[in-house]
């Protein structure tokens, strides 16, 4: 919706506000037909700003993703999401039941202790782009290095890129993998608040 689109069906509904509050038990019938005729109007503006179709999902995510009627959302891919997390809190780890009973058949000792001792780790890899003035998330954090690097330079690309980016493999700490660019300090005011 545009600015002009925006504008004239905020004016449209302003009118009809004023119609409402004038609205009583003996309002003459040309009055009502005013009235009618205003709230045509404002449907025909409504009609010519909305440009795409009506999402079938509450996800920001998939807005026009399958439907999956018990999940909160609507959304059939995050509800997927959802069901593998749970499914892998109550079985363990992703290997299931089998893993579970191989580990307990032939443990392997270690100086670390074995797997099922310590947490599962659970990594990502953060894309973050230089605004100017610190660095910033552009992007979803991925699960996978290889995909993540494919976006940054997707990033990199684009006509409005960043003067720099940075990739963050997130792990136990924050470790900087590789930077793209030199992040240089921008004034926010022109001529240093002269």
């Amino acid at each position: 919706m545009n600015h002009a689109q925006l504008t004239a069906l905020g004016r449209a509904l302003r009118v009809l506000g004023e119609h409402g509050e004038k609205l009583t038990a003996d309002t003459p019938d040309d009055t009502l037909h005013e009235v009618r005729g205003d709230l045509m109007r404002a449907l025909d503006q409504l009609a010519e700003a909305v440009s795409g179709q009506k999402p079938t999902t509450r996800c920001k995510e998939h807005p026009y993703g399958p439907v999956e009627e018990s999940a909160p959302d609507l959304c059939l891919f995050c509800e997927t999401r959802r069901r593998k997390a749970r499914r892998s809190q109550i079985s363990g780890d992703r290997g299931g039941a089998a893993a579970g009973t191989e580990a307990e058949e032939a443990p392997v000792l270690s100086r670390y202790g074995t797997r099922e001792h310590r947490p599962r780790p659970q990594q990502r890899w953060i894309p973050e782009m230089w605004n100017g003035r610190v660095w910033q998330l552009c992007g979803t954090p991925r699960h996978d290095r290889r995909e993540a690097d494919l976006y940054l330079a997707a990033q990199r690309r684009r006509p409005d890129a960043a003067m720099a980016y940075r990739l963050i493999h997130e792990f136990t700490d924050y470790e900087v993998v590789r930077v793209w660019g030199t992040p240089v300090q921008v004034d926010v005011e022109p001529m240093g608040g002269v």
